[in-house]
């Protein structure tokens, strides 16, 4: 038996994009770990590119902006699938910057709950409508980020978002222990490069950045984030819910490095 224990297990992942979304990385390691993946993407364009990452995979499609979308992609999962769902995967957000970056005062509303439905609602929404499929001990494991009190400018209105996120974890482990075991989850990375990244002004900077701030002077990789919601996934986790695990490489403890403080003073 391996340490993940998750052979033969279902695991259900909403969000994959493509090759650099975590979503991507977190299937391909359960995948080794012999899990069932089955996947749940937001369109038909990625549906396709799904299947061919995943040949073996089952493959749906759900805009979860529209709540109907996750009842009826619950509907069609229940009727293919045989076995319950052992683990659940969300790796889902999005921001709207197509009018330029705001200062936070200056958000637009409408973004603002936009951003809020999409990338916490959703994942509480989908909880809920699938928790009959769910296993009774199933570990739900959202995405969130590694510094959501730190007023990086150019995540802007994202970053109280995912706290909100974070927040609903404890409210849901607790609700759904009325009748289950279930556990709730966050894998807090710091800065990847992933598609979803590319989109906000400024990310490239950033990501050197924080190159230079982690002690090992080099960048996290997606994988590291994967391999740490793959843990939240298996059993070998069972005795943790409702937490958030951060995986930055050290950056947050290690701000006052002499090279990069002489540089920023010097």
């Amino acid at each position: 038996m391996s340490f993940l224990n998750l052979k033969d297990k279902n695991i259900l992942i909403f969000g994959l994009a493509n090759k650099k979304s975590v979503a991507y990385s977190i299937a391909r390691v359960v995948a080794t770990a012999g899990a069932n993946v089955i996947h749940v993407v937001r369109s038909a364009e990625r549906a396709e590119n799904a299947r061919t990452l995943f040949p073996e995979s089952k493959v749906f499609i759900c805009d979860v902006e529209d709540e109907q979308n996750i009842i009826n992609v619950r509907d069609e999962i229940k009727a293919q699938l045989a076995e319950p769902i052992h683990g659940l995967v969300h790796s889902i957000a999005f921001a709207n910057y197509s009018e330029g970056l705001k200062p936070f005062h200056a958000t637009l509303k409408k973004d603002f709950l936009q951003a809020m439905d999409i990338s916490c609602f959703s994942f509480i929404s989908i909880a809920n409508h699938f928790k009959d499929l769910l296993h009774p001990e199933a570990s739900l494991v959202t995405i969130s980020i590694s510094s959501t009190r730190m007023a990086a400018e150019n995540y802007g209105y994202m970053a109280p978002v995912k706290a909100a996120l974070e927040s609903s974890l404890c409210f849901l482990t607790k609700s759904f222990s009325a009748f289950s075991t279930m556990r709730f989850n966050a894998v807090c990375p710091g800065l990847l490069k992933t598609s979803a990244s590319a989109g906000i002004p400024g990310y490239v900077d950033s990501y050197l950045f924080a190159e230079q701030v982690m002690p090992r002077k080099k960048g996290l990789k997606t994988i590291e984030a994967a391999n740490t919601a793959a843990f939240l996934l298996s059993p070998a986790s069972s005795g943790m819910t409702g937490q958030c695990l951060i995986v930055d490489g050290g950056m947050a403890l290690n701000y006052f490095d002499a090279d990069i403080v002489s540089k920023s003073v010097g």
